[in-house]
């Protein structure tokens, strides 16, 4: 997402339960059904709960694929509480031509996978990198009907060529809407921040934030949230440094890892050493 008006993300798109009953799946601005719930296995591989077991946890890989084909959907103006914004936007891409959609569902998709082996039960905003949307505030909707013990939107931002690294951001309070998640959001926050630049050494941005972190109240994601979340710019598209690492799906591997450490650490502290 571009530096300075990354998309947001939420949604006003009603949700519904699966035939299972372990999961849900939205239904979009085009009747479709858009998100999918992932599984909601409370044991690891090895038949053991897992440090995660019971534990919902949304994932919101942003933008998609068609998004760019469809301007009349993505650039509707929706509600987020402290201003009106387009529903979607078509995000960043390297110079490359690798595209931010694309980075964003890879990376939510192995965190998925790595969270599910912790016994979590995982909901996805999106079910793959071919459609349009959700809104942005569909994809906060998805997270507060899961209920979700935690969530967070996952971008890569489009910053200055010559900046580099990463940034947290976490919901800034709006009176009588998100008080509730403020504090939670914030430990949240901090527990990302500590495991991404930790494990995957990736500095803390040099053109935005304060120490890889960041508050806003323009992001439709973190406005509409009941439940605790934040926003990951996991590094600038632009900057040649850091799309050569956004290409390696090595490197991506190590983000997922990154990103489930810091899960663990803010719902199950003391499980990992």
């Amino acid at each position: 997402s571009a530096a300075g008006h990354p998309a947001a993300q939420a949604a006003n798109a009603p949700l519904r339960a699966t035939a299972s009953g372990t999961g849900t799946s939205a239904v979009g601005t085009s009747g479709t059904a858009t998100p999918r719930a992932a599984d909601g296995a409370a044991a690891t591989p090895s038949g053991h709960p897992g440090p995660l077991a019971g534990k919902v946890i949304v994932l919101d890989p942003g933008h998609n694929g068609a998004n760019w084909s469809h301007p009349a959907i993505i650039n509707r103006l929706v509600n987020v509480i402290t201003e009106w914004k387009p529903c979607d936007t078509t995000g960043a891409e390297t110079d490359a031509g690798y595209p931010e959609h694309a980075f964003n569902f890879d990376v939510a998709t192995r965190l998925a996978r790595l969270l599910r082996a912790e016994g979590a039960t995982v909901v996805l905003t999106r079910p793959n990198d071919t459609g349009v949307g959700p809104c942005v505030t569909q994809r906060a909707a998805i997270g507060n009907r899961a209920h979700a013990a935690a969530a967070i939107s996952i971008h890569a931002d489009g910053g200055p060529p010559s900046g580099t690294g990463f940034e947290v951001i976490e919901p800034g309070l709006i009176p009588g809407h998100n008080g509730a998640i403020i504090a939670p959001s914030d430990r949240l926050g901090l527990a990302i921040r500590n495991a991404y630049h930790r494990i995957t050494g990736e500095p803390y941005s040099d053109y935005v934030g304060t120490q890889g972190l960041d508050v806003r109240t323009d992001l439709g994601g973190l406005n509409l949230s009941t439940v605790p979340k934040v926003f990951i710019e996991c590094a600038n598209m632009r900057n040649a440094t850091d799309a050569a690492k956004l290409t390696s799906p090595a490197f991506r591997e190590r983000i997922a890892v990154a990103l489930a450490a810091g899960f663990t650490a803010f719902l199950a502290p003391g499980s990992h050493p």
